[in-house]
């Protein structure tokens, strides 16, 4: 009898699996949180910000945390994984945005970003999601497409956060370049230019920036608000894998390969390399040279 029970039992675990139970199948797992801050640290210790020039890990570590979220759920693009962090805490006249390539652990842009204008003057110090309100809003936002308007080549930006930049389309908050946003403004005026709440960067740089991260890219506006911390879907939600790409130790191992002779080179798949190194301690894993 105990042995039908049994059997009764892990057929019903196996059809009715407990709740938050998630099946297992390629790199889905049952994350744990200190699994997940264990990747996210190795992805931010490898990331080459350049000296003084890092945004915060604790900024990092939630902006990452809401691309995961956002990644699972299917509104990324699968084509590429390009994060961009715009940190409203410091001043306007610090470089405040990055747009990191994870794949690659790289900076690709480090420039100003300006807030709106009633969001406060040097310092971003007040957010709405209210149409007329000229204030930025924070939260996740996944990049759309562009149009040509009146500054030019621009993007659409998609809030996620619902209360806090779900209304992004609907007032027109979007990616475009402004004379305001450079050097010669922020010598003149101790400040960087104010938008209507746009996240607006370097006319000269705003069609490369745009190009690079449109078509569904996820760009997060971060401040220290409580209130947004403690309700943020995206922030709060436990992820349910981790992304395909692994971060890989930096040792190194690449000089001997490069003064090998051509004919004695070998040359390995990505799967493969990435077997070989998951059968040697972390301390001794390669970096994968791109």
């Amino acid at each position: 009898m105990k042995y039908v029970i049994l059997c009764v039992l892990v057929y019903l675990l196996s059809v009715y699996p407990p709740s938050g139970a998630t099946a297992n199948s390629g790199n889905s797992l049952n994350i744990t949180e200190a699994r997940l801050n264990e990747h996210m640290l190795r992805l931010y210790e490898e990331i080459d910000f350049g000296p003084g020039k890092e945004v915060s890990r604790e900024v990092f570590g939630k902006a990452y945390r809401g691309f995961v979220n956002l990644k699972n759920a299917g509104r990324l693009s699968s084509e590429t994984n390009i994060l961009s962090i715009c940190d409203f805490s410091r001043s306007s006249t610090d470089y405040r945005l990055w747009i990191i390539d994870l794949d690659r652990k790289k900076i690709l842009y480090h420039t100003y970003v300006a807030h709106g204008q009633k969001s406060g003057e040097e310092f971003a110090t007040s957010f709405s999601n209210q149409l007329n309100s000229h204030q930025s809003s924070l939260g996740f936002y996944v990049t759309g497409e562009t149009y040509d308007g009146k500054h030019g080549l621009s993007m659409r930006l998609h809030g996620m956060d619902n209360g806090y930049n779900s209304a992004a389309l609907d007032r027109g908050i979007v990616v475009h370049g402004a004379e305001y946003v450079c050097n010669n403004f922020v010598n003149e005026h101790n400040r960087l230019g104010r938008s209507w709440g746009c996240p607006a960067v370097d006319a000269t740089l705003s069609a490369e920036i745009i190009e690079t991260i449109k078509d569904s890219t996820c760009l997060f506006i971060y401040y220290p608000d409580k209130k947004y911390l403690a309700s943020s879907f995206w922030l709060n939600k436990k992820p349910e894998s981790l992304p395909d790409y692994q971060p890989f130790r930096m040792q190194p191992i690449a000089a001997a390969v490069i003064r090998q002779p051509e004919s004695e080179k070998v040359y390995i798949t990505r799967d493969s390399f990435q077997k070989q190194q998951q059968t040697l301690p972390v301390s001794e894993r390669a970096v994968r040279i791109q």
